[in-house]
């Protein structure tokens, strides 16, 4: 159980910040940088529940959430050893299996595309859209920094999925309106 009782604390006015083993990181390191854009990604994810009206996609983006804190304390937690403990939170490959059966039965209820989708569709579906934007960037922040650091290979794998599942839940969130399709070259 995590207890904050104050906000500030001071030790990071130097620009540093602590990882969960206790050592101290500048906080534009690229391990940080990745966990950042998860926390954006999250913080997405956010806005789009308040757009969105399915109650199993509620559900579904209720989880990612709270896996993206997961995800966030694995990406902060130094070492080689990716085998979660008691003490230690890690992506397991049942949370990326979990999101590839959603991705399956969401896909089931749409029409096969056509074509590249356009961010849009409705208030829901475009949060989603950006979600997932974030989502990738947060995929790609996380493969740069493990060409420096040591990152557990499932979180990579989890954020590549988690974008697929954000594409086709934002596609899921627009099966009212339809999808938006792009006309290559409609404006020349």
């Amino acid at each position: 159980m995590v207890k904050l009782n104050n906000i500030y604390t001071r030790t990071g006015d130097s620009g540093t910040t602590g990882l969960v083993d206790g050592s101290r990181v500048a906080k534009s390191d690229s391990r940080m940088a990745a966990i950042g854009d998860v926390d954006e990604a999250n913080s997405a994810i956010g806005i789009a529940l308040l757009h969105v009206q399915d109650d199993g996609l509620k559900a579904m983006l209720a989880r990612i959430q709270n896996e993206l804190f997961d995800l966030g304390a694995d990406l902060a937690t130094p070492g080689d050893d990716f085998a979660p403990t008691e003490m230690t939170l890690r992506i397991v490959p049942g949370q990326i299996d979990r999101l590839e059966r959603e991705i399956d039965a969401m896909n089931e209820a749409l029409s096969p595309l056509r074509s590249f989708i356009l961010p849009g569709g409705g208030a829901g579906s475009a949060h989603l859209h950006l979600a997932r934007a974030v989502a990738r960037r947060a995929e790609r922040t996380a493969v740069a920094a493990a060409a420096s650091v040591s990152l557990n290979p499932l979180a990579l794998t989890y954020l590549n999925r988690l974008s697929d599942h954000l594409f086709v839940a934002a596609r899921y969130a627009a099966r009212a309106e339809g999808d938006i399709l792009w006309k290559p070259g409609a404006t020349r």
